[in-house]
């Protein structure tokens, strides 16, 4: 444990953590032989803002701490004379004149008492000024007005981190980084205040889940990782973890301390032989650790630097799945058709599309079907024609209904300021359509809102009520970080579920991005790993201009394509409601048939699928994937 001096210089280096710039990762936390920054070092760094950016840093910021990342719905309602005392305020704020900025900060709070944002601005204020109790105080009114904004948590934790609430630091920063997964920084921030509680396993999960992700200027991370593997006696592992810093970001003054880091641990790795005979002999010296993997506890497994894919399931995904990786009710199809002996079709995808493998002429389509937009789910094989590549196929090895799956819904809102007049009216249809749709009592539903950031406002969840309060909360600002969010989405929905489920994405957005690190193409593809099905609802209004609804709406169909779900595109914002009422039909209609197409060859050409039903003599509306490539080379590609 460390000493409480050196506790006490890790407190304050934590205010160099908690800001938006890279000191924090120049002056890395470890235990009292690593070296260490002094007390007036790091008593020179000024306390960070929150959602501003920092005080005359310069740097770039986490899109989470930007002017528009987290906005509270609250804030929209602030009355003239509070909005000017806070702008004058926040002017003084950024101009270090922190007295005179709490007198106005004070003001506005007084005239609006629910004004998240300046209250996290006045408890800034008091914090560089410190007056931390009172810091606390006003970090902890903006927490209970509005509880799903990141920051605000945050802040929390940054005021408990200086009072040495260690374990109140860290349930703020938890409870902020669920909101808020995809912000490396936080989670950095959280890896570091386990660490300080001695809770070397979260270090380790959070790092790793930092790394799983994309995490510029987050590579302090590791350092954390490998001050608990240090902590632990496992000197093996605290190199990789150093190693993974200087392989992240080698020209930080970061890398300067695990550089002498990995010298000190390769200095005790060196003389640990002896140090174990020593303790061998009953010499009463502490045995420091043992580079033997094969003796280390289970727990003490080396951190995995890449994100490494599942064999056995990739492998399993092949066998089970003939069309889209589509959903679980495609592999239990085909697990029942591989006990009759018959081969099934794995599938790997080109240009967009699915792919066939050379050895295996199956396909198996999830599909819906609507009668004047109402569900369909009494289908029968005798209602149900098929043509692949326009021919009848020799077989139809499989039909199912399979709309009685408990569902795992994930609903994708688009917050960002290009659609700030029509977002009221946006949230009443989304929270409409939940109510419609999550019906079953094994189902359940997750809610992100997606500006700058991507913030996952409701985990799983089937309470109705819960799902409706963090769709009102949500409040317009900023850009669109949409294919981060459907990335996100999709693997989230993924995560966790052992029995069959069917897992559909609803993205209700414009389908213009302009903030994300993911590309739609690896959108699509985390959809495609997590057998979900995407649904998008366009929100969009056709300017004329580009980069308008044509664009987006482009974006999008190929998004649901790709999945095997659909685009919806109403003709006016006005037909939202009614598009979400066709949707939530489509969602509770679902069948699966499985045939084997007429004179099948692996000649790579794309071989289209069309589906017709009819019931009592009306022709059915069906929703269903197009088509797919029989192509032998690329499927091999991808095996």
């Amino acid at each position: 444990m460390p000493c409480r001096r050196v506790r006490r210089t890790l407190l304050v280096a934590s205010a160099v953590l908690l800001r938006c710039v890279s000191v924090a990762q120049e002056h890395p936390p470890v235990r009292e032989n690593f070296p260490l920054p002094t007390e007036a070092q790091l008593s020179r760094v000024p306390a960070r803002f929150g959602p501003w950016p920092e005080i005359n840093s310069g740097e770039k910021i986490s899109p989470l701490r930007g002017p528009s990342g987290s906005v509270s719905k609250l804030d929209l309602r602030v009355p003239a004379p509070a909005k000017r005392e806070y702008d004058k305020g926040y002017e003084l704020l950024m101009r270090k004149d922190f007295q005179k900025a709490i007198a106005h900060l004070t003001n506005a709070v007084s005239l609006f008492p629910d004004f998240v944002a300046a209250r996290n601005a006045l408890g800034s204020a008091y914090l560089e000024s410190g007056k931390t109790d009172e810091a606390r105080h006003q970090f902890a009114d903006a927490v209970s007005l509005d509880d799903h904004l990141p920051n605000s948590y945050l802040n929390l934790g940054r005021a408990q981190l200086t009072l040495e609430d260690y374990h109140g630091a860290e349930e703020s920063l938890r409870r902020g980084y669920l909101i808020a997964p995809l912000d490396p920084e936080l989670g950095s921030a959280l890896a570091f205040v386990q660490y300080m509680n001695q809770h070397y396993d979260g270090v380790l999960d959070t790092a790793r889940e930092v790394h799983s992700r994309k995490h510029p200027g987050a590579a302090m991370v590791h350092y954390y990782a490998a001050a608990a593997w240090y902590a632990r006696n496992n000197l093996q592992n605290a190199k990789s973890e150093l190693q993974r810093v200087l392989q992240e970001d080698p020209k930080s003054r970061a890398a300067g301390h695990a550089r002498e880091m990995l010298s000190q641990v390769d200095e005790e790795a060196r003389v640990q032989p002896y140090k174990d005979r020593q303790a061998a002999d009953g010499s009463g010296r502490t045995q420091i650790g043992n580079l033997d993997p094969s003796s280390q506890p289970a727990e003490a497994q080396p951190l995995p630097f890449a994100a490494e894919p599942n064999k056995e399931a990739a492998e399993l995904n092949l066998k089970t799945s003939s069309v889209a990786p589509g959903t679980n009710e495609l592999a239990a199809a085909h697990d029942a058709i591989d006990k009759t002996g018959r081969e099934v079709a794995p599938i790997g995808m080109r240009d967009g599309n699915f792919v066939l493998r050379a050895n295996v002429n199956e396909v198996a389509v999830l599909f819906a079907a609507t009668d004047h937009g109402k569900s369909v789910s009494d289908l029968t094989r005798a209602d149900v024609e098929v043509r692949d590549d326009e021919k009848v196929p020799l077989v139809i090895t499989g039909f199912r209904n399979e709309s009685q799956l408990p569902l795992r819904l994930g609903l994708v809102i688009d917050t960002s300021e290009s659609i700030t007049g029509r977002f009221s009216f946006e949230q009443r249809a989304a929270i409409a359509f939940v109510r419609q749709v999550l019906t079953g009592k094994d189902d359940l539903a997750f809610v992100i809102g997606v500006a700058n950031s991507v913030l996952l406002v409701q985990d799983f969840t089937n309470d109705q009520q819960r799902i409706g309060h963090a769709i009102d909360q949500l409040a317009p600002a900023g850009g669109t970080a949409l294919w981060d969010a459907v990335a996100f989405a999709a693997e989230h929905l993924a995560k966790g579920e052992t029995g069959r489920v069917a897992r559909m994405l609803v993205v209700i957005s414009d389908g213009r991005d302009n903030s994300s690190a993911a590309t739609l193409e690896e959108a699509s593809a985390a959809a495609e790993r997590g057998e979900v099905f995407v649904y998008t609802v366009s929100t969009g209004e056709d300017t004329g201009e580009a980069g308008s609804a044509k664009d987006g709406n482009r974006a999008l169909r190929a998004l649901a394509d790709r999945s095997g779900g659909t685009a919806f595109v109403p003709s006016a914002f006005a037909g939202l409601s009614r598009m979400l009422d066709n949707l939530q039909q489509v969602i509770r209609s679902r069948y699966l048939i499985s045939y084997k197409p007429s004179q099948f060859q692996n000649d790579g050409r794309y071989r289209t699928i069309d589906i017709a039903a009819q019931k009592d003599g009306h022709k059915l509306r069906v929703f269903a994937r197009h088509g797919y490539y029989a192509d032998a080379r690329s499927a091999e590609r991808v095996r």
